[in-house]
């Protein structure tokens, strides 16, 4: 399989700098328990052939490999991979799930985490993920539900408002760049419009405190994305108050909700 050479990289997340890494960090603490718990009810086990979409740092990737091992393997996607774990039987490639030549009826497990709200043709790359699964595989898709993650607790009226601006900031941004923030309560209707069946969606959310890898996530965010912030009108100020909030022992906000969707392409009948 071929990867073309002028690679477009995702919205908002798609640069290549040193927050990528952190970034990547708290998305494994903060969501591999769910993603490897329902991964693991597959059934996935020595023989299967994997793909990881959008595979970040390949924790998961390489989660997987040791599971198919020794005679199954994993291909681990990214349009910018940040490392390669060396594990037996993963195979890295550099490759845009929207422009590049994925094979058909490959695969027994396609999994792809927090990639498909990023993406306008994200109906399209469904489909060709669903193609890619042989008859009987499974098609697992974790997403968000962006669009409520209320704060409980703040230490004053000032910083409820600050929480506020930020989050409606990072919605606006998020929705200038085409995300669909409310993807992940869509995921499982339009996996069953796509064919799959045995549809089975898990919605998970919690409470954040400054410990919660989620919310550090969120702190992280102001620097990540820091000149997409300030372009949309906060200021350095302003986004230092917002990392001192997050931080502060009192602050209580309620997380995005992730759903887990898995559907399983039908079987040929003969």
């Amino acid at each position: 399989m071929n990867a073309t050479s002028g690679l477009r990289p995702p919205p908002v997340f798609g640069g290549h700098d040193d927050h990528n890494g952190e970034q990547h960090r708290l998305l494994g603490l903060a969501f591999d328990p769910l993603t490897k718990g329902r991964l693991a009810q597959t059934g996935i086990g020595p023989g299967w052939r994997c793909l990881e979409v959008g595979a970040g740092d390949g924790g998961v990737a390489a989660w997987l490999a040791r599971r198919v091992a020794p005679t199954g393997g994993v291909l681990a996607t990214d349009i910018r991979p940040v490392r390669r774990p060396a594990v037996a039987g993963l195979e890295f490639l550099r490759h845009d799930i929207v422009r590049d030549p994925l094979p058909e009826a490959e695969f027994d497990l396609v999994h792809a985490r927090l990639v498909l709200r990023l993406l306008p043709d994200r109906l399209a790359v469904l489909d060709r993920l669903v193609r890619a699964l042989k008859p009987g595989g499974v098609l697992q898709v974790d997403e968000f539900d962006a669009t409520d993650a209320p704060a409980l607790r703040v230490p004053d009226p000032a910083a409820h408002r600050l929480y506020r601006t930020f989050m409606d900031t990072k919605a606006r941004i998020m929705n200038g760049e085409d995300v669909d923030t409310a993807w992940g309560r869509k995921a499982a209707a339009a996996m069953r419009r796509s064919g799959l069946t045995g549809i089975s969606s898990l919605r998970r959310s919690e409470l954040w405190s400054a410990d919660s890898p989620g919310l550090q996530l969120l702190s992280h965010h102001t620097r990540h994305l820091r000149e997409i912030f300030v372009r949309a009108g906060m200021t350095d100020r302003q986004l230092a108050e917002v990392r001192e909030l997050l931080a502060h022992p009192g602050f209580r906000a309620r997380s995005y909700a992730i759903y887990s969707v898995q559907g399983r392409r039908p079987r040929e009948r003969r």
